[in-house]
């Protein structure tokens, strides 16, 4: 049996917390259990977000040793979330599919804003869809760190240690924000791989049993 209506789930944390892992492992567990999944991720794969990579890469500064300055930087990851709502994930919800992002604004909350600057961002993506749960992955910006030597991935401009240690930060800052206003869970993402995803299971039936979406 198809979905009657589609349920948005995002998944965040820090770099290296296993957002893009645990997006990937829950889209598995929930298709097994019969649900149409839909596995998306911010930067999107749109043409903003193709730009967006490539500037988090560190391609198109301004100038020499120079990074882009984050006031352009939350225009135009508020433009591709637009875009990929458009595009992308409102398209998969009315097909009835659970669409699973690997991020949502909440990223642009903890990443590029503190104190007045945070409101300003959350007034740019005061359109964006709200998603039904949010799952935060909570691990160290020490382990995170460690785990993206691991991964043996290209630097990043946000991968410094002191800058994660800000982000972990503008994470807690942003969930207390949003905590009154939709369904946030934090996850002990320091644990084995399989044990969290076994954790974002329950949540994610949970809500979607709240919703009434049958697989």
């Amino acid at each position: 049996m198809s979905l009657t209506r589609g349920l948005l789930i995002a998944i965040e944390g820090i770099d290296g917390a296993g957002t893009t892992t645990q997006a990937g492992c829950l889209q598995k567990v929930l298709q097994a259990d019969g649900y149409s999944v839909h596995r998306t991720r911010e930067p999107s794969d749109g043409p903003i977000g193709k730009l967006l990579r490539e500037i988090l890469a560190g391609a198109h500064a301004p100038a020499p040793h120079t990074a882009i300055d984050q006031t352009t930087l939350s225009l135009l990851f508020a433009a591709d979330r637009a875009d990929h709502l458009q595009r992308e994930v409102e398209p998969a919800l009315k097909r009835g599919a659970v669409v699973i992002s690997d991020r949502w604004y909440h990223s642009s909350l903890a990443y590029q804003g503190t104190g007045e600057e945070r409101a300003w961002i959350a007034t740019l993506n005061a359109r964006a869809r709200r998603p039904d749960l949010t799952l935060f992955l909570d691990v160290s910006p020490e382990q995170a760190a460690h785990r993206r030597a691991g991964d043996d991935r290209t630097e990043e401009i946000f991968d410094q240690l002191a800058t994660q240690r800000r982000v972990a930060e503008g994470y807690q800052a942003t969930i207390a924000m949003l905590r009154e206003v939709e369904r946030i869970v934090t996850v002990d993402g320091a644990r084995p791989t399989a044990d969290v995803t076994a954790e974002l299971r329950e949540h994610a039936r949970a809500a979607l049993d709240q919703a009434g979406v049958r697989p």
